[in-house]
């Protein structure tokens, strides 16, 4: 009897760990190994929190986290302009090089000009950004022996928090959703960066004065790109471009573009520095001026 009783605790412990086996086969996650791309491969924060460029999103992941790693950031932008100032921060997280979650907070302060719209003196529209994206196949640094791009969808909600200005100006609506299809490739041998993306969206300056309008309602599609120089493993520089849709009768929207330069000492921390050119703001033109952003993660 003795020995039937051990025989079956054995049989129950081995059954026991066998279960356990096939469960942590089936959960396990990749290790959250952190570091493991190249310098300034995950792109910089883009104005609404995406890993790309300054006005571009990039189809790569942010932070340096590798397919068996996380990587993440925090940011901080301010764009300084004749008549307006804008300002964004938050935080994204790139997980096993496959998905990116993101959320940036806007501020679009309009200064001594609010006066001149009949806004007041200093008054700023704001919105959030939610932002997902997903690598569908393809790597941008890594297949150096083939043209195929790493390609990436995503999506952004938008809430702006001026919803009765907004629609007292012709905006149709105070939230909003874009959907982008973007690709991104780094040729290693020429140190050249070459990325673009479809955008379909309906949103007013970025959605800071809402979505849709009196001019046009529906959704179009944009396009935005990024060509960047590697200068060192440190070092990048290049230029942009962002199509924009002008759906406000009282004031038009100029597409916008940039030339640019970022620099990574390590991969604590980058500094991207930039003058851009957003054309015709609310009624205002020659809206061009200095584009800074910090960014920390790992």
């Amino acid at each position: 009897m003795q020995k039937l009783l051990l025989a079956g605790a054995a049989a129950a412990a081995l059954w026991g760990a066998g279960l356990a086996g096939v469960a942590e086969a089936q959960i396990r996650l990749p290790d959250n190994r952190p570091g493991g791309k190249l310098l300034l491969t995950g792109g910089v924060s883009a104005l609404e929190g995406s890993g790309g460029g300054g006005l571009a999103t990039w189809a790569v992941t942010t932070g340096y986290g590798a397919a068996d790693g996380i990587g993440g950031n925090v940011h901080a932008t301010v764009v300084d302009l004749p008549d307006y100032e804008l300002r964004a921060w938050g935080a994204a997280v790139g997980l096993w090089d496959r998905v990116e979650l993101s959320w940036t907070r806007q501020e679009f302060d309009t200064g001594a000009t609010g006066a001149a719209l009949g806004l007041g003196r200093g008054f700023t529209f704001g919105q959030d950004v939610y932002g997902l994206k997903i690598r569908l196949f393809g790597d941008a640094v890594y297949a150096s022996d083939s043209w195929m791009p790493q390609v990436a969808v995503g999506v952004q909600h938008k809430v702006a928090d001026q919803g009765a200005v907004i629609r007292a100006v012709g905006g149709a609506d105070d939230e909003g959703t874009d959907v982008y299809v973007a690709a991104t490739k780094l040729f290693l041998a020429e140190s050249v960066l070459v990325s673009g993306a479809v955008r379909l969206t309906n949103a007013n300056q970025t959605g800071l004065l809402g979505f849709g309008g009196d001019a046009e309602r529906d959704r179009t599609a944009q396009f935005e790109g990024s060509v960047g120089v590697l200068m060192s493993p440190h070092w990048i520089a290049g230029v942009e471009y962002r199509s924009r849709p002008d759906n406000l009768g009282f004031a038009r929207e100029d597409d916008a573009a940039d030339l640019f330069v970022a620099w990574a000492p390590n991969k604590a921390v980058s500094v991207t520095a930039a003058w851009v050119d957003l054309g015709s703001v609310a009624t205002f033109e020659d809206q061009r001026g200095l584009y800074l952003s910090l960014q920390a993660g790992f």
